[in-house]
């Protein structure tokens, strides 16, 4: 009951044990192990908050009873419940984090910030529609709730060395941001996201896209498309450009500017490079060293990062205001393939018009001829 939890939070606070009491939603199995239909990504995000001052994981729910036991066995966790539902009601959680499938996003984020939580990390996609991921935004903005999104790749090496070349002028003044993945959705959210941030938040006023459905395949349950080709314009003049097949070319995002090029992990040695006038011409590399299996470096860092915005009251480098940017990209792009034409942003639409078209059975994922 609620005197219980005020109880235990005070003994918590007096022995200094831990600032935030924090819990896992969804527990799936590590990548690649046996069992696994996901990344399982509740492993890292624990990485990420005992790498944090001040934070105790201790709580965790599933619905998979088994995958629940193996995971609080693992990681130490006393409390694991079938239903989040019970968790949130029982355990008086600070942070929450949900490492679910994108269609449960929506609904887990928005009990999460009923619930009390100070601050809510989901993973990425935000969400199946582009009326989900306002809904969820939009709960937590009301409550105060700090909501970020696992854009880990704000807290890569490479892609820190990318910006920081940038910023420093290496490539004079940008004019073009390309980005070559695997799809739109689940893969292009990051690379989206990382266009906004080297072109410094700048807003996309417009959108053109195209999308060929033949190849498509789902991704933890969301249809994706088989190649893709967005277009889009950033206010301050910049171009943006995503080309998205099943082999993609092995740059993932080229900064192109008025006296040269930065590419991020243009092969799997070289995690980036510059070329321009103030290299002479020939390529600079960076070489990231390299990562410890089991878990990702960068997630543990961005979970480290979001506890500190939350404990200093500063924006979070994954805040949600940022994730809807790049989310309205990727449905923008879909529906200007349904009108056939240019979207304006804001996008006024709420569905997913490629789940639409889908459904209709205007266009239809089937294998490459």
């Amino acid at each position: 009951d609620r005197t219980r939890r005020a109880s235990r939070r005070a003994s918590t606070q007096e022995h200094h044990v831990a600032a935030y009491r924090v819990g896992i939603i969804g527990c799936g199995r590590r990548g690649g192990s046996e069992g696994a239909t996901g990344g399982g990504l509740g492993h890292q995000h624990v990485a990420g908050y005992r790498a944090a001052p001040g934070c105790e994981v201790v709580a965790a729910a599933d619905t998979d009873p088994e995958n629940l036991r193996l995971f609080c066995r693992e990681h130490d966790v006393a409390g694991a419940y079938p239903d989040h539902k019970q968790m949130l009601a029982a355990e008086d959680l600070d942070i929450v984090s949900v490492c679910l499938w994108p269609h449960l996003h929506a609904p887990v984020v928005i009990d999460a910030a009923e619930a009390g939580a100070k601050a809510i990390h989901c993973e990425k996609p935000m969400a199946p529609t582009w009326g989900e991921a306002k809904r969820m935004a939009a709960a937590c903005e009301q409550r105060g709730v700090q909501l970020t999104f696992n854009h880990q790749r704000r807290c890569a090496l490479s892609f820190g060395q990318a910006k920081q070349w940038l910023d420093a002028g290496a490539i004079g003044r940008l004019e073009r941001i390309e980005a070559f993945t695997y799809n739109l959705y689940d893969w292009g959210t990051h690379w989206f996201d990382s266009m906004f941030r080297f072109n410094d938040e700048q807003p996309v006023d417009w959108v053109m896209g195209q999308i060929d459905a033949r190849g498509g395949r789902q991704v933890f349950g969301v249809a994706v498309e088989g190649c893709g080709l967005s277009l889009f314009g950033f206010r301050n003049g910049v171009a943006g450009l995503m080309v998205t097949d099943p082999e993609p070319k092995p740059c993932a995002i080229r900064l192109v500017g008025a006296d040269g090029t930065i590419e991020v992990w243009p092969d799997k040695r070289v995690s980036a490079r510059r070329r321009g006038v103030r290299t002479g011409g020939r390529w600079d590399e960076v070489v990231e060293p390299p990562r410890t299996p089991g878990h990702d470096r960068d997630t543990v860092a961005t979970v480290v990062e979001l506890v500190d915005a939350l404990r200093t009251g500063r924006e979070p480098a994954t805040a949600a205001r940022k994730a809807l940017r790049a989310t309205e990209v990727i449905f923008a792009t879909y529906e200007s393939t349904r009108r056939r034409g240019r979207v304006d942003l804001p996008l006024d639409v709420d569905d997913s018009p490629f789940l639409s078209m889908l459904q209709a059975g205007q266009v239809k994922i089937e294998p490459n001829p």
